[in-house]
């Protein structure tokens, strides 16, 4: 049964008000999708026998199910190259040198969904980059569904999420088979901190940051949002770091504080020096 116009309109407004997230009028499919599976594990039969119970309790943790399985996880390793051959090849090589005397590197991946993204990113730092043994390392991970989070901390996937973009001689130096499942090695799980951040909502304090990985989030907000974010993005990246979004993404007409970098095929954008908050 398609979900009703005026069920369509109450999770259009709880996943915008909840997560800043711009569900259009034609997307009416998408929410039944995602939200038939939430139903039937709360022991309903359709969409809008859940959207009836959530009208009438008070916001909580069926509230918060419901937002989360709104959020797009779409997620791979080494997802669309070309910014993880920037970061190996020109940005993280720049910054190692300019950190030398501090021997520290800071890296955030927001909006990580299952964790591909900053396996890769500490894949990339264990075998590229020796020269980091011995200095502070840090890659956040953060993302607004604690399921999610669940899954990356325990850093188990299929078989399938290993074939897509995991080169076969990282997942035997990285993973190990563990039934139906590939499993992160211990040391690769402990290189990376996963944190809950919804990017619309108060943000805890994050320490300054080297590079920003914040792909293929923005385009799910509006550009009065979107420009909050970057503000808030601003605020927390070192005034020589490196902003990554997704390739369909740009700070051009949101934030003038950004220039935009052409780094081989990828493009990143850092900090106007002349501007720099």
């Amino acid at each position: 049964m398609a979900i009703s116009s005026a069920d369509f309109t109450y999770v259009q407004t709880l996943v915008r008000d909840r997560a800043a997230i711009v569900l259009e009028d034609r997307q009416g499919y998408l929410v039944e999708a995602r939200l038939s599976p939430v139903a039937r594990a709360a022991g309903m039969d359709s969409v809008g026998a859940l959207v009836t119970r959530l009208r009438a309790s008070h916001p909580g943790g069926l509230h918060s199910r419901v937002v989360e399985a709104m959020t797009t996880n779409e997620t791979s390793f080494f997802r669309d190259i070309h910014p993880f051959e920037a970061l190996e090849r020109h940005l993280l090589p720049e910054l190692i040198a300019r950190r030398a005397a501090q021997r520290r590197l800071s890296i955030w991946s927001a909006a990580c969904s299952s964790g591909q993204e900053p396996y890769t990113v500490a894949m990339v730092l264990a075998d590229r980059f020796p020269q980091l043994r011995g200095w502070d390392v840090r890659i956040l991970a953060t993302d607004i569904s604690t399921q999610m989070l669940q899954r990356a901390s325990a850093g188990r996937y299929s078989q399938l999420e290993m074939n897509r973009g995991l080169p076969a001689v990282r997942l035997v130096r990285h993973f190990t088979r563990v039934g139906m499942e590939w499993e992160a090695s211990a040391a690769l799980r402990a290189a990376v901190e996963f944190r809950p951040l919804n990017l619309v909502e108060p943000w805890p304090p994050i320490a300054p940051v080297d590079v920003v990985l914040l792909r293929n989030a923005l385009i799910y907000f509006s550009p009065v949002t979107k420009r909050e974010i970057l503000a808030r993005v601003r605020r927390v990246l070192r005034p020589d770091g490196f902003l990554i979004l997704g390739s369909a993404e740009t700070t051009l007409g949101l934030d003038e504080h950004f220039e935009r970098l052409q780094v081989g095929a990828a493009s990143c954008y850092r900090l106007r020096a002349e501007r720099t908050p």
